[in-house]
């Protein structure tokens, strides 16, 4: 292969593998919605630095146990740039729902986060009903009736 051959075959190969990078989450995020169709979804977004995701997670966790019987998913989406960083997280914050990696924050983009964490919360039909930002014992009280509210429609 010649230099200039071998130029353009690097940079249409590193391209692909650019989109291939950014299609993963996508296509991650949007298999797991398809297979949770009728159900309500809670999409949380956090990373290892965020203090308020610290106290998420138990919340996350013991709403995922109660409620899935009844049609509850929780989807978190990960943005640290180093997937150590969110292992380490994992490792003393054990996550009992699926937890997608999106290093380069293709699905923060997509919706428009304004801060760390973030929720959303979908009914059966896919729809956001409610987004919102941060996490405290007084908004998950909130966010619990929101769900309540959902499930028993």
């Amino acid at each position: 292969m010649q230099p200039t051959q071998l130029k353009i075959f690097l940079v249409i190969f590193f391209l692909i593998i650019s989109q291939l990078t950014h299609a993963e989450p996508i296509a991650e995020f949007e298999s797991k919605l398809s297979r949770y169709q009728g159900d309500i979804v809670y999409i949380d977004f956090w990373a290892s630095w965020c203090g308020p995701c610290i106290k998420s997670f138990p919340w996350m966790n013991e709403m995922q146990s109660r409620y899935e019987h009844k049609g509850l998913k929780i989807i978190s989406i990960n943005l640290d740039s180093d997937f150590s960083l969110a292992r380490k997280f994992l490792s003393s914050n054990p996550a009992t729902f699926d937890v997608i990696y999106d290093p380069e924050g293709v699905l923060a983009k997509k919706y428009h986060l304004k801060g760390m964490p973030s929720s959303f919360i979908l009914d059966r039909k896919s729809n956001v009903i409610s987004a919102h930002v941060g996490f405290t014992e007084q908004k998950s009280e909130q966010y619990h009736k929101e769900i309540i509210a959902l499930l028993t429609k």
